[in-house]
């Protein structure tokens, strides 16, 4: 099946430091680059499998946004294309969801992050990028939500998680993950700050202890099914060091534009 690569160029709705706005476009001036192989690791020719590349600008006001993210995925889904999207930072997944799920229904969902994202809201922010699964566990667009990584969780979050079936864990608990739930309608996302900064440097929330650029990409292969779609998210190019980040979110691209398109 074919992919749209989307890019939300969206940072206004970060906590602490901006800069993930510029995070897709760092991708994507890098995707095919002579630095590496334009084929993930299995051999699949990527270019081949994306049919759309949509990265026009968002409006500047946040609710207009969130707006335009649904109806764009939206209209990739009913053109018969697999969504694969970059942001950005990480409240662009909630529109996303809210596009994948009127589609699918409620998804199961892989999600590498060192935080849970369940805030109810963050400085007076209901839609930060600190509160997307809150608000989809809400809206019911969420069957299983499956979160590792995970080594900054206030302990409120947790119980409302755990309320409601999240499973979370800890980088060293990769071993861990429940594959039993994560069958389709699947949707993986990428938090970049999941990754330990020694992988990831260029996020703007680096929490020591993460996951190796090896296991993510092994988590990636290891899906029991083809995800529905899928996002990258919390590049932040201006921290980033030689190109670390945006070169292993262009792997992370690549591996999972084969999965999707399986």
């Amino acid at each position: 099946m074919s992919i749209a690569l989307h890019g939300f160029s969206w940072d206004a709705s970060s906590s602490y430091a901006r800069g993930a706005a510029q995070g897709p476009a760092a991708i994507r001036s890098n995707l095919f680059s002579e630095h590496s192989s334009a084929l993930a690791l299995d051999g699949t020719d990527i270019a081949s499998k994306i049919a759309a590349y949509d990265f026009n600008d968002l409006p500047s006001d946040a609710a207009e946004a969130r707006e335009a993210i649904m109806a764009r995925v939206a209209a990739s889904l009913d053109a018969g294309l697999k969504p694969l999207s970059l942001g950005g930072d990480h409240s662009v997944t909630y529109p996303t969801l809210k596009a994948v799920a009127a589609t699918h229904g409620p998804v199961n969902i892989l999600h590498i992050d060192a935080h849970l994202d369940l805030y109810d809201e963050l400085e007076g922010d209901r839609f930060s990028h600190a509160c997307p699964f809150r608000r989809a566990i809400e809206d019911g667009l969420v069957r299983n939500l499956v979160q590792i990584g995970i080594r900054s969780a206030p302990p409120a979050h947790l119980e409302f998680g755990a309320a409601h079936g999240v499973v979370s864990l800890g980088s060293e608990q990769i071993g861990d993950i429940p594959w039993d739930r994560l069958n389709a309608p699947l949707y993986m996302t990428i938090d970049l700050d999941g990754l330990d900064p020694a992988f990831a440097p260029g996020v703007s929330h680096i929490e020591p202890g993460g996951l190796t650029s090896r296991e993510v990409i092994g988590l990636i292969h290891t899906l029991p099914v083809s995800p529905v779609g899928a996002d990258i998210v919390e590049l932040n190019p201006s921290r980033d060091i030689n190109l670390m980040t945006t070169h292993l979110a262009v792997r992370l691209v690549k591996e999972l534009a084969a999965r999707l398109s399986a």
